[in-house]
């Protein structure tokens, strides 16, 4: 049985010990334990059992479970009981939809564009390399060559970093890993994309045409790093940056060198998100617009999911606070935080949670692993 707390999911208490340290709305249970759920259960609809696949016990830290580690990675069944749970936090939830006007626009001049450009630019969120997949992207390029790019490489772990190597490697997709901010990656794929058009101008001249620079176009979702990419590749600031979703808003086609040209584009997105959990994700890693989510309800989910992965686990999570996780539910975690730090301020709480984890403080990590 799971008890449901103010859209969050908590797990059966394991013991009476474990059930006296819930609290709600950070309110301490009666001492008796059978009175307090029982009282739970007349206020709250009894919900149905969350099922985590993988053969893994209903617990959040894995305890009396059998998980295969290999230098540092997770056995799959960890990942598909966390994508579950994912699932059930967030039907809860209000839905994040979030698509700006300008972004309508840019996809209609995005789909005339691509018939002028030899090779595709496609960026990713390395941490979510899933969550921000244009599920119309494949459609929209039909044939033409593709690049893929995983960003914020910095912002992951090396067993994060091989796993997803190792998967488009398996797969045939041509993969660079890269830091915009610094420039890592950057000269590789400038190189990748001028051998892979290479052949533009060999039928041109077989045509009686005159050479012309190689057209890449670079696209993807808001905020994954395509501007600061380019500006890197360019040593100068050449297209509008900056920390978050939405900044460009047109097309623009710049001039690397003689040999190629980029197109920097403004993020894009589906109208409508139906994978909540990518949502969620995609809210995180800042890679949607702030007002299409609650910032309390996104930090409370990302502290639950930190208390699932291994390499995070609610041991950081303390030392980072000084505050125990309680069972693992985020909103009790967020409201403590909140008394202890903000004068009971809740959204300035979970903005320091989200901002901590996008600076790394939990430790760099990635929030999706590969399919398998």
């Amino acid at each position: 049985m799971a008890v449901q707390l103010s859209g969050l999911w908590l797990p059966k208490p394991r013991t009476n010990q474990d059930a006296l340290q819930f609290h709600f709305h950070g309110r301490p249970r009666p001492s008796s334990t059978s009175t307090a759920l029982a009282a739970a259960s007349a206020s709250l609809p009894t919900p149905p059992t969350i099922q985590i696949m993988g053969g893994k016990a209903g617990t959040w830290n894995g305890n009396g479970s059998s998980v295969m580690t290999i230098e540092g990675m997770e056995a799959e069944s960890d990942w598909i009981g966390l994508d579950n749970d994912l699932y059930h936090w967030t039907k809860a939830l209000r839905p994040v939809q979030w698509y700006p006007g300008h972004i309508a626009k840019t996809e209609k001049e995005l789909k005339e564009q691509l018939k002028l450009m030899d090779v595709v630019i496609e960026v990713r969120d390395a941490r979510i390399p899933l969550s921000t997949s244009h599920p119309e992207m494949e459609s929209w390029l039909g044939n033409r060559k593709r690049i893929l790019v995983l960003n914020r490489e910095d912002m992951i772990s090396t067993a994060d970093r091989d796993a997803w190597a190792t998967y488009y490697a398996r797969q045939g997709v041509k993969v660079v890993f890269s830091n915009g901010q610094l420039g890592m990656g950057t000269m590789k794929l400038g190189r990748l994309a001028k051998t892979l058009s290479s052949g533009v101008n060999v039928k041109r001249r077989a045509k009686g045409l005159l050479p012309r620079p190689v057209r890449a176009g670079v696209v993807g979702y808001p905020n994954v790093g395509k501007s600061s990419l380019i500006n890197r590749l360019l040593k100068r600031r050449m297209c509008p940056a900056a920390p978050r979703p939405g900044v460009t808003r047109e097309l623009k086609w710049v001039r690397f060198g003689k040999d190629l040209e980029l197109l920097d584009s403004p993020g894009i997105i589906p109208m409508r998100i139906s994978d909540q959990s990518a949502a969620i994700k995609l809210a995180i890693c800042d890679d949607i617009g702030e007002k299409s989510y609650d910032v309390a309800d996104v930090a409370a989910i990302l502290v639950q999911m930190l208390s699932r992965i291994p390499s995070v686990g609610s041991k950081v999570l303390y030392n980072r606070y000084k505050i125990d996780t309680d069972g693992h539910c985020g909103k009790i975690f967020v409201q403590k935080l909140a008394v202890q730090l903000f004068n009971g301020d809740i959204h300035q709480a979970a903005f320091r949670v989200l901002t901590d984890f996008r600076k790394g403080k939990f430790g760099w990590i990635a929030l999706e692993r590969p399919p398998r």
